[in-house]
């Protein structure tokens, strides 16, 4: 234990997401929590499909979650001396663009799962050479599809429809970021010196970033007409970007930086080839790790860099599968249907029918990600009969999340020729153990859940420790008691279940367009 540290080295997470921001202590070198703070974050819906936030808002509560952990370190007998370095990890495309002379933001922050920009990318494909309209034509060089998701598309669309952005790129006054750069930036100094950065992990979700060269690529640059004069500099994930000036935190380095999903990769010790984990939260996301190689699919996933621990260090690559709406269908259910009062009764009612009732509930809202990349897909719930009752619909919206998870692991084998031999899962929606079990029976694997679920703000903790030398990440494990969910129903039951899964897949295809695909 460090010289009179009553918890030793502290290391801090901000785990800004979707919904929520939080900062949370962890133990150097153990996973054991000290303490944290957590606050919501607003929504804000301008009209259908658009979803937006306050990048100022974003930054509040930030600081103030910052401020009331550091508080409450202190009534635990710790000081904030104690806290020897600091990570973010965040909601990864989400874009802000601000002005660099005064830090205010041109616009609200465009969130991940926003579409307006999906006339963004049917302008973008109409540019695809000899007019294929290949979604699929810079993969090669990004390792991403043509799709609203990304945040070249949205920083494009503020660019053609946002006067005060187009005049303060012109002006050379213009930084872009995902909130990662936002957040880093401010923390260190803002507009008086501040630290532009992002790293390898959030770059490479951008489409602006060559997949091998962790560096921004001209072709890319020149397809979507983006000067690289208001792109943040891509660094490592672990290494010190600067110290900050926040008076609760005065000159602790910030040290650590992964995208969300990236991050509970690392704080799942998937740090080896072919292990993967699956994080539920607002959507589901999992990540396989392939290695030092960046492996293309072929079969609807993404390349993503995992993370680079060390400007030295070779990049980690891994597969992706992209789930837009996960636990946003619960949200769902008890926001604009009233079927439940929360999320938490979502198991009760689950429980509340003996079987799914036949009934099939795909959460395509506004199109379907990973593996099919259809936007003019919508959500449908077919087999729907006299007899079907709340439970039902609230079974099958759980289930949903399952097979959505089963599509993109049969993808993942497809790509990579190994199977997986077990799951290990993370995020909020694993507390309902109800669902993991139908998890592990739907995709016939073990689903590891560890005692740590928030393993997102674990992964940044020990990027930024690694940095200082605080937490050999390679070496000390934090794997913990983990609880096991073992398939419980015959194959022949899960392909049954899963084929009725596809044919309502098939028939929420072609709505938007108008058109059956």
């Amino acid at each position: 234990m460090s010289h009179g540290k009553k918890f030793g080295d502290l290391v801090g997470s901000i785990d800004e997401g979707t919904s929520s921001a939080r900062f949370i202590l962890f133990r150097a070198e153990t996973s054991e929590v000290v303490c944290f703070h957590q606050k919501e974050l607003r929504q804000i819906y301008p009209q259908e499909g658009w979803v937006e936030q306050d990048p100022k808002e974003i930054l509040a509560v930030v600081e103030e979650c910052i401020e009331r952990t550091v508080e409450k370190l202190c009534e635990l007998g710790g000081r904030a001396e104690d806290i020897v370095a600091v990570g973010v990890t965040n909601q990864r495309e989400t874009t802000i663009v601000w002005d660099k002379s005064t830090g205010e933001p041109l616009y609200n922050a465009i969130v991940w799962l926003d579409m307006r920009t999906a006339s963004t990318v049917d302008q973008l494909l109409e540019q695809v050479p000899n007019k294929t309209r290949n979604k699929n034509y810079l993969k090669p060089l990004c390792g991403l599809p043509l799709s609203p998701y990304f945040s070249a598309v949205k920083l494009r669309w503020l660019m053609d429809n946002v006067p005060k952005v187009k005049a303060a790129i012109k002006a050379d006054n213009c930084l872009f970021g995902t909130v990662d750069t936002w957040l880093i930036w401010n923390l260190t100094g803002g507009p008086e010196g501040g630290a532009h950065v992002t790293d390898v992990s959030n770059a490479s979700r951008t489409m602006l970033m060559n997949i091998e060269t962790l560096r921004y690529d001209p072709t890319l640059g020149k397809f979507f007409d983006i000067p690289f004069s208001v792109l943040p500099e891509i660094r490592s994930s672990s290494e010190l970007y600067g110290r900050i000036r926040m008076s609760a935190l005065r000159d602790v380095p910030l040290s650590g930086c992964l995208g969300d999903q990236q991050a509970a990769l690392v704080g799942q010790e998937c740090l080896s080839r072919g292990k993967a984990k699956a994080t539920y939260g607002t959507g589901c996301f999992l990540l396989y790790n392939t290695g030092n190689v960046p492996i293309e699919s072929t079969h609807g996933l993404i390349t993503t860099v995992g993370y680079q621990m060390g400007p030295e260090a070779e990049p980690v690559y891994a597969l992706e599968g992209s789930v837009a709406v996960a636990g946003a269908a619960l949200g769902w259910l008890r926001d604009n249907m009233n079927l439940l009062e929360s999320a938490k009764e979502s198991e009760e009612l689950a429980l509340s029918v003996e079987n799914n009732g036949d009934v099939y509930f795909v959460p395509a809202f506004s199109g379907l990600y990973a593996p099919y990349w259809n936007q003019e897909a919508r959500g449908v719930i077919c087999g729907i009969t006299e007899d079907t009752q709340r439970g039902h619909i609230v079974r099958a919206s759980l289930e949903a999340v399952c097979f959505q998870v089963r599509d993109i692991l049969d993808a993942m084998n497809k790509d990579c020729g190994f199977p997986l031999v077990k799951l290990k899962v993370d995020g909020g929606m694993t507390i309902n153990s109800l669902l993991m079990q139908w998890q592990s029976d739907l995709i016939g694997l073990e689903v590891q859940r560890p005692v740590v679920v928030e393993t997102t703000a674990l992964g940044a903790a020990m990027a930024a420790g690694r940095a200082v030398g605080c937490w050999d990440i390679e070496n000390v494990s934090v794997e913990s008691n983990c609880t096991s969910f073992r398939p419980q129903i015959t194959e022949d039951e899960r392909d049954m279940r899963y084929s009725k899964w596809k044919m309502a897949i098939e028939r929420s295809f072609g709505w938007e367009g108008n058109s059956m695909i």
